[in-house]
């Protein structure tokens, strides 16, 4: 799908206010009343400001069956994009159009199909060398504990073959097919904490698990940007090719810019069949340190990872948990991040010329390496991490993973930001528990509830059952808000 313009009624900041007004006030027609329930109150209120405006959305349908995509095509629908992973398309529409389409009765919910977008602030110079290995163990690990025959997937901005992972990236999948063919970088840096073998740096800056394979899943443009749609659309792709590509990992370094339930948002309840479906899914917590975790990073089933600030040493004694790294109790009850891995200062591969290293040239170590911070480098670890931990027991499901990395984890004086603490991968490997976690945890509304729930795209043999709570609750309205790269950081 082309990227819509920022001038587009996608941006309704001054819609927000007539939209609290109609939230908030009696409905008179039945009509208005039962698009309030199918539609996102953004899109509602703007599509009646604006009829002939274009708007980015994402359906949902309500009967999978239903073909939605050739009504919305016939109203002059553009730029249709296949998500029948969570039953859905995303599509252009007018607002007139948009309109018509949520009136008809196998429509479930019509919301903002928002743009992805990046944070960032520049930060001091200075080439400091990598010494997350030595803080989460690797380092203690045999050297053929390397990752080798594990896929681990990359949902990113791309990642470029550098000879750090050279003939080790099996395929490259670009979601957002629309997007400038040239580099943003953030991708190439988070894969290579994953798997780069530091060829070009004489192993200097080598990665977690340097014989994995990387799976390179782009769905964002040279300049970040994309939207929720590419996301869940390179999860689908994700569910789709496990098995060619024996993808046993998902990282994730993105999170949507605004808080919301588990059981409404779209991107975790993607997140949930994946990891049924026996991917281990590895989020970034964000780096907004408000006490707000969003999505999918709120998610219970998936390992949430926090930055540790190491201070460029090994040693233990003068870590703690980076003051931007996202943390608390989601407003479903959840105590997040799960463990916190090395993310400040991290040194990794150098996409070229991209776009972050000629916008923060202070970052640049030499021509092939470039320095970044944030909760997506420390996703990143803990991906390479879980690598290691299959690679040496193929057998762990993620629940049993994501318990014996959380009963493994270095304890801090305060966990209060950190969860179980920090990512001990050598005391993960050798621990012979087969423990799960996730015990009673309720699975998002989306899969099991509405006129038809999305649980045919979950593998349900592949399912620890008592890791399951089926209590089903109703359908609420689906807040699909923007994603952003907010888990890089450039101010510390």
């Amino acid at each position: 799908m082309r990227q819509i313009k920022h001038h587009t009624p996608l941006a309704l900041l001054s819609i927000l206010v007539i939209v609290a007004t109609l939230v908030g006030s009696p409905r008179v027609a039945q009509g208005v009343y039962d698009l309030a329930n199918r539609v996102h109150p953004v899109l509602l209120a703007g599509s009646e400001q604006q009829l002939d405006a274009v708007f980015p959305v994402i359906v949902q349908k309500a009967n999978p069956q239903a073909n939605l995509e050739d009504l919305a095509l016939r109203l002059g629908g553009k730029n249709l994009l296949d998500l029948s992973m969570i039953n859905a398309f995303g599509i252009e529409l007018t607002g007139a159009a948009l309109r018509e389409l949520a009136a008809n009765p196998n429509v479930r919910w019509i919301s903002p199909d928002g743009p992805v977008e990046k944070s960032g602030a520049s930060v001091s110079a200075g080439e400091i060398a990598n010494t997350y290995l030595q803080t989460i163990k690797q380092d203690a690990l045999p050297s053929t504990l390397n990752g080798s025959g594990i896929g681990v997937a990359v949902i990113d901005s791309g990642v470029s073959q550098t000879l750090d992972l050279a003939n080790r990236i099996p395929k490259y999948v670009d979601i957002n097919v629309d997007g400038p063919a040239c580099a943003y970088g953030h991708g190439t840096h988070v894969a290579s904490i994953i798997g780069g073998n530091g060829a070009m740096s004489q192993g200097k800056y080598r990665g977690v698990a340097p014989n994995v394979n990387i799976i390179d899943v782009k769905v964002s443009d040279c300049y970040g940007g994309g939207r929720v749609s590419h996301v869940v659309s390179g999860m689908q792709w994700v569910l789709r090719n496990k098995a060619r590509y024996n993808i046993r990992v998902l990282n994730i370094s993105l999170n949507q810019t605004t808080p919301e339930s588990y059981h409404t948002s779209p991107l975790a309840a993607a997140a949930e069949i994946l990891w049924f479906n026996k991917i281990v899914v590895v989020v970034s917590a964000g780096n907004i340190a408000d006490g707000n975790l969003y999505p999918p990073a709120n998610d219970p089933f998936v390992i949430t990872v926090g930055a540790l600030n190491e201070w460029g040493t090994a040693s233990p004694n003068d870590d703690f948990v980076a003051l931007f790294s996202g943390f608390g109790q989601t407003s479903d009850g959840v105590n997040k991040p799960d463990l916190v891995a090395p993310g400040v200062n991290i040194v990794s591969t150098r996409s070229g010329e991209s776009f972050l290293s000629q916008r923060y040239p202070s970052h640049v170590v030499n021509a092939n390496y470039f320095r970044m911070s944030g909760t997506s480098m420390a996703a990143a670890v803990v991906s390479g991490a879980v690598a290691l931990l299959l690679q040496d027991e193929p057998n762990l499901t993620p629940d049993q993973v994501k318990h014996r990395l959380k009963s493994t984890a270095r304890a801090m004086p305060s966990q209060l930001r950190a969860g179980a603490g920090v990512l001990n991968i050598q005391a993960a490997v050798n621990a012979t528990s087969t423990a799960s976690a996730n015990t009673g945890t309720r699975i998002s509304n989306q899969l099991n509830t509405g006129t038809q729930g999305i649980g045919s795209n979950v593998s349900w043999n592949s399912v620890s059952w008592n890791s399951v709570s089926w209590n089903s609750v109703s359908w609420n309205s689906v807040s699909w808000n923007s994603v952003s790269w907010n888990s890089t950081f450039w101010g510390e």
